[in-house]
């Protein structure tokens, strides 16, 4: 699934995990992805849907720890414009230093989850970002991979 924001392009990749590069199907930090995806489906099997995002937040960050999976909670990230502090903003996990994890548990689910995660890899030169929502019977999941790191090799 594919979508574009004024100048730039948005691959989404779903359940499958995949991207495509030079014709063969490979994943995007695989182990890390596979890890933080076992966690979430974890607090989604025990907590269910209908809480509040800062529940869910608090059980993945205890599951994290847990697991001794490095992640920063809540990163602050500072916008600037040419050099000029014009504001800020707060990342729910970064995990590894690789990953952006964004969780959301709201009905309304909308494309601009994806554009505020994709802004987020952007400022913070990460290649992948995980937007979770936790609203519904099952956990859905959505992968975004920053273009910036087409040639980077991220399977590892």
């Amino acid at each position: 699934m594919s979508w574009e924001c004024r100048k730039h392009s948005f691959n989404l990749i779903s359940s499958n995990n995949v991207r495509m590069d030079s014709n063969k199907t490979r994943l995007v930090y695989p182990n890390l992805s596979y890890k933080v995806m076992d966690v979430l489906f974890g607090v989604q099997n025990r907590l269910g849907s209908g809480l509040l995002e800062k529940y869910y937040q608090r059980a993945i960050e205890l599951e994290l720890t847990k697991r001794e999976i490095d992640f920063e909670r809540e990163k602050l990230v500072r916008l600037e414009y040419e050099g000029t502090s014009i504001g800020r903003y707060f990342v729910d996990f970064v995990i590894d230093e690789k990953l952006v994890l964004e969780i959301k548990a709201t009905k309304d689910f909308k494309i601009l989850a994806y554009k505020q995660a994709y802004s987020y890899l952007r400022q913070l030169k990460l290649p992948l970002a995980l937007v979770v929502n936790f609203h519904g019977e099952k956990l859905k999941s959505r992968r975004i991979i920053n273009p910036d790191f087409e040639s980077v090799d991220l399977s590892k």
